[in-house]
């Protein structure tokens, strides 16, 4: 929640009031729907509904397997829908709405997004009883990366590292984020 002042110094709040439970449930049915008519159509059981002032911006479903992208999640094809369909990269003011709890790949997406609120249904648990296991996942992010044997994550400093950053903050016509 943001808190501005007011010219006179009174403070006022600039937090969007949320939705009702029934609110919450009905984007959420739309979510679960989502996920339950893509498994039919080749796809992971996960769908996701980026709202916005009670309207629907952007829908996205699990594709990793019908489009081989392991990033095609529904939570990150929403996203992208809902950026596309704003025309910005940030989804302020914005709540997305999806079937199951966001994986960490999925987290890290509504975090870099700026939504304002995640609103999920079924939980890791219940992913995992479906063959959707994160818990390796976040046990593995817990550990020191010279301990991780599937995937090595290595770091090799060359004198040159920061040049692109450099570049970046001189560049006058960036876009910060």
């Amino acid at each position: 929640m943001s808190i501005v002042v007011d010219p006179v110094g009174a403070a006022v709040s600039t937090e969007v009031p949320r939705p009702s439970a029934e609110v919450d449930a009905r984007w959420l049915r739309r979510a679960v729907g989502l996920a339950t008519a893509n498994v039919a159509d080749g796809g992971g059981p996960f769908g996701a509904v980026v709202v916005a002032g009670g309207v629907e911006v952007a829908v996205g479903q699990n594709r990793v397997t019908r489009d081989l992208d392991p990033t095609a999640h529904a939570e990150v094809q929403a996203i992208r829908a809902a950026c596309r369909a704003a025309g910005t990269f940030t989804l302020d003011g914005m709540t997305l709405y999806t079937s199951c709890e966001p994986c960490p790949l999925c987290l890290a997406a509504c975090l870099w997004a700026r939504l304002d609120r995640v609103v999920f249904s079924a939980d890791r648990h219940d992913a995992s009883r479906g063959g959707f296991d994160d818990s390796a996942f976040y046990e593995l992010f817990g550990r020191d990366r010279g301990t991780w044997d599937r995937t090595r994550v290595d770091e090799l400093r060359l004198p040159e590292s920061a040049l692109p950053f450099d570049a970046w903050l001189t560049h006058a016509a960036r876009t910060d984020y």
